[in-house]
């Protein structure tokens, strides 16, 4: 089996983060990696680039879990309200789904995708209920989420 050397110039999961030198198949890293742009051949030329490359990739990092903490404050700070109906015992028909809470934090102006958002326990009460929101760079928001009979 064939094996390349490349170096990756943004974070990809499962295989490291941008700067590191890794080895994968060439086939991934010709067909998927090199034309996304996701990495570069770990020629000797790009090996002393690295150098320079990796202060720029510490710089661009420092700026995104800055963005990150900051909207984790903002995030914090509001508290969700979701509206479902409601059975007997105060119990929900069905549950409250991470796209759902995707759409009000869009609705609150901000932007998260929905496989970022976790929930502690499935929501199917009444409540206020706890979450928590993925931003990257190790940075989790918590979420606090109300749900009321509608």
């Amino acid at each position: 089996m064939a094996f390349m050397e490349i170096i990756l110039r943004d974070d990809v999961q499962h295989l490291g983060k941008s700067g590191d030198a890794v080895k994968v198949k060439a086939g991934y890293g010709r067909n998927y990696l090199l034309p996304k742009g996701l990495a570069i051949k770990a020629t000797k030329k790009n090996k002393s680039r690295l150098d320079h490359d990796r202060k720029v990739i510490s710089i661009r990092r420092a700026k995104y879990v800055k963005t990150a903490e900051d909207l984790k404050v903002k995030l914090e700070e509001l508290t969700f309200t979701i509206a479902k109906k409601v059975g007997e015992n105060e119990k929900l028909f069905g549950s409250v789904t991470q796209k759902e809470v995707a759409e009000i934090i869009e609705n609150n102006g901000y932007s998260v995708e929905k496989k970022n958002i976790h929930f502690e326990d499935n929501i199917k009460t009444l409540g206020v209920h706890k979450g928590f929101c993925d931003l990257g760079n190790g940075v989790k928001a918590e979420l606090k989420i109300w749900v009321v009979s509608e």
